[in-house]
Order: structure tokens, then sequence, then C-alpha cells
């Protein structure tokens, strides 16, 4: 059994940056792909980033590219999530979430997973002035 634990999250100003962490135990990190979600009052949950289990791909959605970064050390068991440029409409609940499977690519880019197995209790991030 793998067990999430996100944290990093609080409040910013816009224009800040904060770096959310996602800490794994029980399982060895190396055999998932993770990713991050985000969900605000009233609204659905949006995939933010994802990356493979090796580290070697990542995805972005349209509405944080260029502002956040997805990266992983696997011998600390920790997925980071760099966010910066932060905007009031990125203000949410973050999620990380475990998919055992392998890789699925779409005419050569790295696809994130439709399923995940394991999920975070999420970490609170508020944008505002």
């Amino acid at each position: 059994q793998l067990h999430l634990v996100e944290s990093g999250g609080g409040l910013v100003q816009p224009g800040g940056s904060l770096r959310l962490s996602c800490a794994a135990s029980g399982l060895a990190l190396d055999h998932f792909a993770i990713g991050w979600f985000r969900q605000a009052p009233g609204k659905e949950r949006e995939a933010v980033s994802c990356v493979s289990s090796s580290g070697g791909n990542t995805d972005y959605a349209d509405s944080v590219k260029g502002r956040f970064a997805i990266s992983r050390d696997n011998a600390k068991n920790t997925v980071y999530l760099q966010m910066n440029a932060l905007k009031p409409e990125d203000t949410a609940v973050y999620y990380c979430a475990a998919d055992s499977l392998p890789p699925v690519y779409n005419s050569g880019r790295y696809v994130c997973p439709g399923a995940y197995d394991y999920w975070g209790q999420g970490t609170q991030v508020t944008v505002s002035a």
C-alpha cells in the first residue's frame, strides 16, 4: 500500500511562488507515475501536471505551462511541484496521486495516466493579496 502526503501549501501573494511536496511511504515511489491535481471550491477537479516513474517524461495543463514545474527525487521518495508566478485562479486544494501502470505515449508524446491508484489528502494553496 502506497501512502502519499502533500505539504508546502499556504497563502501567497499573486506573483509569488510555492513548492509543493508529495512524500510517499509504504512502497518505492520509482514504480509509479505521479500526477498533481487541484480542486477549487465549486469546481471540478483539474489535472495540473504529471511525471513518469523515471522522471523522464512530464506533461502540464495549458493553464500552468511555463509557470509550474514537476520533478521527482526517487531516492527521497518525493515528487515536487514548483509553482511560480502564481495567480488568484491557482487557488485550490492540490492533490498528488500515483499510478503503477507503464507509461503511455500518443504520437510519441507522453500522456498522463487516465486513472490513479493512490491519492493524498491534499494541501491548500491560496493566492491572494
